[in-house]
């Protein structure tokens, strides 16, 4: 064998299916029992097309990215829409990012661009330097909409004030003036036609790439190979030598809502101040799955000392990242094991960007002589 891929994600199939064609023999193996990672889809038991694992919502501004995976899919074109209910008992619910209809509509505004532009530079709080996540929502939209929009959420979700939290978390949502309510503006939007788990078979369909699935990296630790990709937790891989990398986990909550056609008008709705889940997405406005039912799933946040807790989210603030800095530096001096994607990598990557860091990664491998 040449490679040992551990985990059936996007970095280990990508990865796995550029040395198959390069030549070379790869065994791919994942501890859960199927491939596809986080954005394993199926069918429930009422036959509607459901993420296991939380919604998976593919953009890219990449076109090398998404011709490469269109190899492996047809495409449905889907732009993911966005709804916030910061008041459960109100029940109003608002586009998001934060655009001119929010403002409008929460404020009982009547503001054109230019006047959103000046009611947001007018209500926000500058903060010199920008470092936490506080920081950046406060020096974007102020006071009130932070606390209508993100802190509840933020707390939610990581169980950690924005304040605790680095910038480039909350860098992620922006803010608009204009009436855009896509969630994404990336070029390219699309879901796979046919779900992902289809995708991926297709991507590990090839004569150089064995898969093993429901088998632990230990079990085949001292298997023969030339190299070792490890997709999984970089702290796992070298027993938490320096202690564990902190994660934020997720439980699922699926429904299945017989006779009921549509729920929710937009694919995910997120409730910021109220309720334990975070938000709740209707796959059917991803699929375009036509059904006399429709299915939920909803969102709980949780620690990784919750039974059966998986980590989703490595949490990004400085304590966290000086003892992945000690990881990393084990990491870059093996010559013989590569760490790629969120977890290996401690990173909040986005699918696009992992499959881009497998791209690079094995073209760099497919190069190499003699391993």
């Amino acid at each position: 064998m040449d490679t040992l891929i551990v985990g059936a994600g996007f970095a280990g199939a990508v990865t796995a299916r550029e040395l198959a064609e390069a030549g070379e023999r790869v065994l791919v193996i994942d501890k859960r029992a199927h491939i596809a990672g986080n954005a394993y889809d199926r069918l429930d038991a009422s036959g509607v097309l459901i993420h296991e694992y939380g919604p998976h919502i593919f953009h890219t501004n990449s076109e090398r990215v998404f011709e490469w995976l269109s190899r492996f899919t047809e495409w449905r074109p889907y732009e993911h829409r966005v709804l916030a209910v910061p008041d459960a008992a109100d029940g109003r619910a608002f586009p998001l990012p934060i655009n001119r209809t929010t403002i409008n509509s929460l404020y009982g505004l009547n503001l054109d661009e230019a006047g959103v532009a000046a009611y947001l530079e007018r209500v926000r709080e500058p903060r010199e330097p920008i470092r936490t996540s506080e920081d950046v929502v406060l020096n974007s939209v102020g006071r009130d909409l932070c606390e209508r929009f993100f802190r509840g959420y933020t707390r939610k979700q990581w169980g950690l004030d924005l304040s605790e939290l680095a910038g480039g978390v909350a860098a992620r949502i922006p803010t608009r003036t204009n009436d855009d309510d896509r969630y994404f503006t990336d070029r390219f939007q699309a879901m796979p036609a046919e779900g992902y788990t289809r995708m991926f078979e297709r991507m590990l369909d090839h004569p150089g790439i064995e898969v093993r699935t429901g088998v632990e990296y230990a079990s085949v630790a001292d298997t023969d190979r030339r190299r070792t990709v490890f997709t999984g937790p970089v702290d796992e891989y070298y027993g938490q030598r320096f202690g564990a990398l902190p994660y934020r986990s997720l439980r699922f909550e699926h429904e299945h809502l017989p006779g009921t056609a549509q729920f929710q008008p937009v694919g995910t709705v997120n409730y910021p101040n109220d309720h334990a889940w975070t938000r709740i997405t209707e796959f059917k406005h991803l699929s375009g799955q036509q059904h006399a039912g429709t299915s939920v799933v909803r969102e709980i946040p949780q620690g990784m000392d919750a039974p059966g807790a998986e980590p989703y989210y490595p949490i990004p603030n400085p304590a966290n990242e000086a003892l992945y800095k000690r990881y990393e530096a084990l990491a870059e001096a093996e010559t013989e094991v590569f760490f790629l994607g969120r977890l290996a990598q401690y990173r909040y990557y986005n699918m696009d960007q992992v499959v881009a860091a497998a791209l690079a990664l094995a073209g760099r491998l497919a190069g190499r002589q003699g391993g």
